[in-house]
């Protein structure tokens, strides 16, 4: 790659809208091999997205706003105690595998959290990232992404500590028989800047996933 990566971390919190917007314009830029790859870690006021294949029904209260948005997947909240990771990678330069980034992605979130003494994982036939609360499956991340000419858009959103009482919202991410948890439901209390560290010891075993 011609340029490392860069790592950002948004200092405040930034309306999805804007943060959209940047996120195209630097792949689009990426596309035409103008800048950086790029690792976003951020932090968005509450907000319901909808992903291409979201059904209207599963909006069940729109209290915030709801963006529609071109990743992959359904109704989704974002908010206050979520770490966003927004993943902008030329895979031009790697592997060209759909599927083999989306599970990559899905190992690096369960690896960072591990790191933090959460136990997760992959359920088949459930895009996301799982965990057990008191012997139940819950959710505690979403996996949404984009894929345009090769350079990857969106990504991940894991609960560290939101109002839980949000997602009620929607049925999130289209399933609606398990719950969704969080690290602090799991009596983990994780800082964004310790989930940034995890996510930045686990980065290099997701990157080596990627190459051809």
């Amino acid at each position: 790659m011609a340029s490392p990566i860069e790592w950002r971390v948004e200092p405040g919190r930034i309306e999805y809208g804007a943060a959209h917007a940047e996120m195209e314009a630097r792949a689009a830029a990426v596309t035409a091999r103008e800048a950086a790859e790029l690792v976003w870690l951020l932090e968005h006021p509450p907000v319901y997205t909808a992903g291409t294949s979201a059904d209207p029904n599963e909006l069940l209260d729109a209290r915030f706003p709801v963006h529609r948005t071109g990743r992959g997947g359904r109704y989704t909240y974002h908010g206050p105690g979520q770490r966003i990771g927004y993943v902008v990678l030329d895979l031009r330069e790697r592997r060209r595998d759909v599927r083999n980034y989306v599970h990559a992605l899905e190992g690096w979130v369960i690896a960072a959290l591990g790191a933090l003494d959460i136990e997760a994982f992959r359920a088949p036939g459930r895009i996301g990232i799982w965990t057990l609360e008191g012997g139940v499956e819950a959710k505690i991340g979403a996996i949404g992404v984009r894929i345009r000419q090769w350079v990857t858009l969106h990504g991940f959103a894991v609960n560290l500590s939101p109002s839980l009482g949000d997602f009620a919202g929607i049925v999130p991410c289209g399933i609606a028989e398990f719950p969704v948890t969080s690290a602090a439901a799991l009596s983990k209390n994780i800082s964004p800047a310790a989930f940034d560290q995890a996510l930045s010891a686990t980065f290099m075993p997701f990157l080596e996933a990627l190459n051809p």
